[in-house]
């Protein structure tokens, strides 16, 4: 049982503290694993990430959509955010640019470049969404689900 003179105890010591799931220490990720990483990674108008896009655009379309879409270039490009997530997740660099498609449209796409996703883990990835082309609607609405 649970008496009167333990309550008045606990209420004497005053608030404890309880520590949260936020309180661990961040560690950045690229360096939680020897040998040490670092964040480095290309900028958003860098010519690697651009043309794994467009590639990787070109591929989709013709052998899985079958619209003979392409991206004929980029313009606007800018970066919207990184480490958005956070020191603790894998670094990723969240960028938007306009593209001329080969239909003479301009749309919209956005694209994130993160660190040791490509190939062996000494890479990139890269994800992107052309607005009004996610078909399957993976980044809906309107690709603001591959936004920071």
């Amino acid at each position: 049982m649970f008496s009167v003179a333990a309550a008045a105890a606990v209420i004497a010591m005053g608030p404890v503290s309880i520590p949260s799931a936020g309180a661990r220490p961040i560690v950045p990720s690229e360096r939680r694993y020897e040998p040490f990483d670092t964040a480095n990674m290309p900028g958003c108008g860098d010519l690697a990430p651009l043309t794994e896009l467009q590639a990787r655009f070109h591929e989709r379309e013709s052998e899985f959509w079958r619209t003979g879409l392409e991206i004929a270039a980029f313009e606007e490009i800018r970066e919207i955010g990184f480490r958005s997530n956070g020191l603790d997740y894998i670094p990723r660099r969240y960028c938007q640019a306009h593209v001329i498609m080969s239909d003479a449209r301009v749309r919209s796409v956005s694209y994130s470049i993160s660190k040791d996703l490509g190939g062996i883990g000494d890479q990139f990835g890269i994800e992107w969404c052309v607005v009004g082309l996610d078909r399957n609607d993976s980044d809906a609405p309107n690709c603001k689900m591959a936004q920071p």
